[in-house]
């Protein structure tokens, strides 16, 4: 710091610092009055270096050295040593430490200021004309009471009304005078307090760079606006008209064309219709616990020739809405998958459709938020999409970061909205993993609910892959209508395991009763202790678990069904009726009393469907491995011999087809099924319906059902 200018005739010495001698300051300047030498007592600053002790001593090349620094955005007031005790390892373990949620309020003040063209402004104005108006009229009241009394003084009054804009002649302001005239008025105005509303909202950096971003990209749209019109040159030009609306390609014309689309749609197919609400199949009359479908529609697009049917969703809220997932179950016959949303309303072409890079194996509409659509992908990633934006694109989906299944995704099921309200869902994979995602503002979580650890029998020796990976590949699961936290989950190995959403280690019971891999499960409808599952074993089998180790579950087959059982689904009407179709082209209607389908139905191939196979890789006219023998190993007929054990017999017309997908709708006796050349079929169920009935009554009906079985 420099020193100090001295005050008096003596001056400090400053310290390193010597004195000039007299002739040098022969220059200085005297003061004319008093002859006071003015520069006697003036110093230059000085300026020292002080280096600390323990500074290091650097060279000139190391001090010219550019040194970087990497700036964070770690909170230091993040606790980085909570320590908690881990049940499933028995041990305490530290936790990372993750972002901070903290909020602190550092000043808030509710302001009072109002906008002069708002509401409250205006009350504000009329209040005060109205108290102008009422002192106003206060003083011509007055003035007539004393005019009447005769206390009126007219030149009284005339000098006030002039001493009320004389001048102060007290105030010397006007007079060229530089008095300070201090204010010994307060004048204070009661006002209305405008109405106050206290708002709180939570941003992050990303919501503050949105609106930056926002207000950048309209600052160049205005400057690209400037300089084009700076470009067409200084010449004033008319105003240019308003731009016409096309009509042709605007919103409305297109809500009338979807429209006209229907009614056209509906007035060519009237037959089908009119069949649907009123068609009754006279012969079921004479077939006691008979029933028959009515073939109504087919949906089918040209873009899905080459792919299968792998899922089929209603939609909770539209009943004519339903969504079908485009994939393909062959390893070797891998590519894009597709998404198609179709209305009963309108057969001929889909209401919105979506693309994906891997083909889609399962999908399921969210119960609540009716437009949010999960969807499981081959190649391991989960995705979501919002079927009311028209955009083929996706809002939420899985990535290595944030989580992703490393085998093809069999099935996924929304959740009710968990404590934070955040919306999620499971999905359940070959990898062994059942997994939970959350949906957070910009990215989908992964959370790993229970890993499905392979289980072996006492009589059987893990093998090799057993002893190696210990996780047995998950290919279906379902949650329990009436307890939430339970599910049960199917596994490629035959078994099914029951866990819960609580106990993420364990098993709470596992059930043998397959030998090839289960292809579906799914808790009944009405009953909390009733679940069917599907197996490429060719059975069907009915579980209760509360009597599922005292006794065996019961098998629904028939002889003629000589392939897997593909998909099986219970009636939402009806707790003792579910269906099932199967590999070799068979849908069947069962009930439960009886171990005979009600309704044994055959699907079967067209020509139409065979000529759009034979176009396939993966397809010959002769049968697999007729042709080897002739390139020779090792050779080019050695890898053509190869390639042809793969291919598969090309089907004729008439040949039975491959059903992959069942359904039932939610509120109407219609069945839904989809196959191996992407096509989906709507039936009309006949003879079989049910009666709406409570709760209390469905679950008896069961009951009285599984009992007359074990009779």
């Amino acid at each position: 710091m420099p020193p100090k200018k001295g005050r008096g005739r003596k001056s400090r010495k400053p310290k390193g610092r010597e004195e000039a001698p007299a002739d040098a300051r022969s220059d200085a300047v005297r003061d004319r009055d008093d002859g006071r030498d003015v520069g006697a007592d003036f110093a230059l600053p000085e300026t020292r270096t002080i280096i600390p002790e323990d500074q290091v001593k650097l060279s000139e090349k190391e001090m010219d050295e550019d040194v970087t620094r990497v700036l964070t955005a770690n909170d230091p007031n993040v606790p980085a040593n909570i320590i908690v005790f881990h049940y499933k390892d028995r041990e305490y373990k530290r936790l990372p430490p993750g972002p901070s949620d903290h909020v602190v309020c550092h000043f808030a003040m509710e302001g009072s200021a109002m906008h002069v063209n708002s509401e409250e402004a205006k009350v504000q104005v009329e209040s005060d004309r109205v108290k102008r108006e009422a002192e106003e009229e206060r003083k011509k009241m007055s003035k007539a009471e004393a005019q009447a009394e005769g206390k009126y003084d007219k030149d009284m009054h005339a000098k006030m009304e002039l001493m009320k804009v004389a001048k102060n002649q007290f105030n010397f302001s006007d007079r060229a005078a530089q008095t300070f005239n201090m204010g010994i008025r307060h004048k204070i105005v009661s006002t209305k307090p405008p109405l106050a509303k206290t708002f709180a909202a939570n941003f992050t950096q990303w919501d503050i760079y949105d609106e930056y971003m926002k207000e950048f990209e309209q600052q160049q749209a205005q400057a690209a606006a400037g300089r084009e019109k700076g470009r067409k040159g200084g010449e004033d030009e008319p105003p240019e008209a308003a731009p016409k609306k096309d009509l042709i390609h605007s919103a409305s014309m297109g809500r009338s064309l979807k429209v006209l689309e229907r009614m056209v749609n509906q007035n060519e197919d009237d037959e089908v219709y009119q069949d649907f609400k009123y068609w009754e199949d006279a012969s079921d009359q004479f077939r006691e616990g008979m029933g028959s479908l009515l073939p109504l529609w087919r949906f089918q697009d040209t873009r899905v020739k080459r792919k299968m049917v792998t899922g089929i969703a209603w939609n909770p809220v539209y009943a004519d809405l339903l969504a079908v997932s485009y994939g393909n179950y062959d390893f070797m016959k891998q590519g894009s998958g597709l998404i198609c949303v179709y209305s009963l309303k309108n057969t001929s072409h889909p209401e919105f459709m979506f693309t994906t890079d891997s083909g889609v194996m399962c999908l399921d509409f969210h119960p609540q938020h009716h437009a949010l659509l999960a969807v499981g992908c081959y190649d391991g990633t989960v995705k979501v999409f919002d079927v009311r934006k028209k955009e083929n694109t996706h809002i939420f989906v899985s990535d290595i970061k944030t989580g992703k299944h490393t085998d093809p995704v069999w099935q996924v099921s929304w959740q009710e909205e968990d404590l934070a309200k955040d919306l999620n869902f499971f999905s359940v994979s070959s990898d062994g993993r059942v997994a939970n995602w959350i949906m957070s503002k910009n990215e989908l979580k992964m959370e790993t609910v229970m890993l499905l650890k392979l289980v072996n029998s006492s009589a059987e020796e893990p093998d090799e892959e057993t002893s190696l990976t210990g996780l047995a590949g998950g290919s279906c699961f379902d949650f329990n209508r009436m307890t939430e936290h339970l599910f049960i989950v199917g596994t490629e190995e035959g078994r099914i395991h029951k866990c819960s959403k609580a106990y993420s280690g364990q098993y709470l019971e596992t059930y043998d009763g397959h030998h090839m891999a289960v292809y579906a499960v799914k808790w009944n409808t009405y009953h909390p202790r009733v679940f069917l599952s599907c197996s490429a074993d060719w059975t069907v089998k009915l579980w209760d678990f509360a009597s599922a180790a005292q006794k065996p579950p019961t098998t629904y087959a028939t002889p003629e069904v000589n392939d897997a059982v593909s998909d099986v689904v219970w009636s939402p009407q009806n707790a003792t009726l579910f269906a099932s179709v199967t590999c070799d082209g068979r849908l069947q209607v069962w009930d439960v009393s009886s171990l005979s389908p009600v309704v044994n139905l055959v699907v079967t191939y067209t020509k139409e469907e065979c000529d759009i196979l034979s176009k396939q890789p993966g397809y010959s006219a002769a049968a697999a491995g007729g042709a080897g023998g002739e390139g020779g190993e090792g050779g080019e007929g050695g890898a053509t011999d190869a390639a042809k054990k793969h291919e598969k017999k090309l089907p004729s017309p008439g040949d039975k087809k491959t059903l992959s997908t069942v359904s039932f709708a939610h509120n109407a006796p219609v069945l839904v099924t989809g196959d191996s050349v992407g096509k989906v079929d709507v039936y009309r169920i006949v003879g079989i319906e049910e009666t709406a009935k409570s709760l209390d009554e469905q679950v008896e009906k069961l009951t009285q059902a599984v009992s007359s079985l074990e009779m």
